[in-house]
């Protein structure tokens, strides 16, 4: 139990009494930091401001212990989740990318316009997922055969033919697949704790040790890359991502109504759920989506061979032509691509998919006893906000949002949530801690180590990893004299 956990403003300490397995260990201080949400006077306030390290390191640490054994727990992450595995932001991806697919030697002059306007800096420019609607859309609507349009024509003149338009899209889907062909950083034999592997291992490893008699976690992710699929893999977490099959898995929603239990002999006579288990759900889809003959499939791929690709310069136009070579020769050995970045409104075959996940979204955020925790994500998809802030409607839905810069708009856009509810919080380091530290404190990285209680089992698993690499070590090294005799 946690005492005043949903008081924020309640004076005085918290008091952490009888906590089970999920905070066996001393979270490590959390200094510096800010939670700006609503007190008991109707204000939106640092609730932490008048506490001592010490009080303020036990009232955060209450807080979210209490949020996280919460009935329904929904994770939403953006892509500041991956930036420090090599991702980035969509900005930056959107940049990535159309540069790459101009620098193509192979690229048609007549979209060469539409890259240019998009790659141009200006207040009105669409984001990369609205404008990429556009061009599919545009592609799909003169591709089908009972369309009555033979073509699209652009604001500025250009009138890309439908083949050139298909080629356009077919290579920014491969060049975003490229960008986030991401590998999960190797654990080395050094790491003792929560704070040298990747955040992707901490984070799970502490989200799925809290009671199994709560409700399972849904973790939604805006990402295309698959590193939450590799740490869930490596840490040996079971989970459902909608797809059922393994040698050629196909798109199966329903796998989402279902759970993991051990047999009743195994349990004492009684059936009991598998620890160690979420749900996932991939809300702009994944670089291993394949759509065949009308089918969407999943099927991970080999990323290795895209390790040297992400070593690549991209300045000036000699680095841009290097790594758009490389990007052909890669994609040669590529099955085609089926990246869903956004629904296709007229593409019937795309659509049931993300209307499914994103009304699982809903259907998550409007249960009793919610809490969602938003990691790495800007509130820059309007669609994705829209659900967020109407489940805000919930009465016993409490959010935080953890937010690296105490300048970002974030922070007044959850100041103003305060009239939907005194439910939303938002976790940021101080003005002077940013200024000391900036993009340190309060990251995705330092929330999955630092801030979420450490669990003992993640030590299990980070000894089982140094003694697998010792036995490596040993059964490859060269045999002494004595042995070889």
């Amino acid at each position: 139990m946690v005492s005043s956990a949903f008081c924020p403003a309640s004076r005085g300490k918290v008091v952490i009494v009888g906590m089970d397995a999920l905070f066996e260990k001393t979270p490590a201080p959390t200094g510096g930091f800010e939670l700006i949400g609503p007190s008991e006077d109707g204000t939106v306030n640092n609730l932490l401001s008048t506490l001592s390290e010490r009080d303020r390191r036990l009232r955060l640490q209450a807080l979210i212990a209490e949020w996280l054994r919460m009935e329904n727990l929904v994770v939403l992450t953006g892509a500041g989740t991956s930036v420090s595995s090599g991702g980035k932001t969509m900005d930056n991806l959107e940049k990535a990318v159309l540069q790459t697919v101009k620098a193509i030697e192979e690229c048609p002059a007549s979209v060469v316009p539409i890259i240019d306007a998009q790659l141009a800096t200006r207040e009105s420019k669409l984001g990369f997922e609205d404008w990429l609607s556009y061009i599919v859309n545009a592609s799909f609507i003169g591709a089908a055969d009972r369309s009555p349009f033979s073509g699209v024509l652009w604001k500025d003149g250009s009138t890309p033919s439908q083949k050139e338009l298909t080629w356009l899209t077919s290579w920014i889907g491969r060049a975003i697949f490229a960008e986030c062909a991401l590998i999960l950083p190797d654990t080395g034999p050094a790491a003792a704790a929560a704070g040298h592997v990747a955040p992707q291992l901490a984070f799970l490893a502490k989200l799925v040790a809290r009671d199994s008699n709560l409700g399972r976690a849904h973790l939604f992710t805006l990402n295309y890359d698959t590193l939450f699929e590799q740490a869930l893999e490596l840490l040996g977490i079971q989970y459902f991502d909608g797809f059922t099959g393994r040698a050629d898995a196909r798109f199966d929603p329903s796998v989402y109504g279902l759970d993991i239990y051990y047999p009743g002999e195994v349990a004492e006579g009684r059936v009991r759920r598998f620890d160690k288990f979420l749900h996932l759900y991939k809300l702009h889809g994944s670089i291993h989506w394949q759509l065949r003959e009308s089918e969407l499939r999943a099927r991970h791929p080999d990323l290795g061979a895209f390790k040297d690709y992400h070593g690549l310069s991209a300045e000036g136009a000699a680095g841009l032509t290097k790594k758009a070579k490389m990007l052909r020769t890669l994609a040669d050995s590529l099955e085609p691509i089926g990246i869903l970045p956004t629904a296709n409104k007229f593409s019937q075959t795309l659509t049931m998919p993300f209307a499914h996940l994103f009304r699982s979204l809903q259907n998550r955020l409007s249960a009793p006893q919610t809490f969602l925790l938003v990691l790495g994500y800007g509130f820059g998809d309007d669609h994705v906000t829209r659900i967020i802030e109407t489940a805000l409607m919930n009465p016993s839905l409490v959010m935080l949002v953890v937010e690296p810069n105490p300048r970002s708009g974030i922070i007044d856009r959850v100041r103003g949530y305060k009239d939907l509810g005194k439910r939303a919080f938002v976790l940021t380091p101080t003005e002077h801690a940013f200024t000391a530290r900036p993009f340190d404190l309060g990251t995705f990285d330092d929330f999955a180590r630092s801030i979420m209680p450490d669990v003992q089992w993640l030590d299990d698993f980070l000894r089982l990893r140094r003694f697998e690499k010792q036995i490596k070590a040993w059964t490859n090294r060269e045999p002494d004299t004595d042995e070889r005799m």
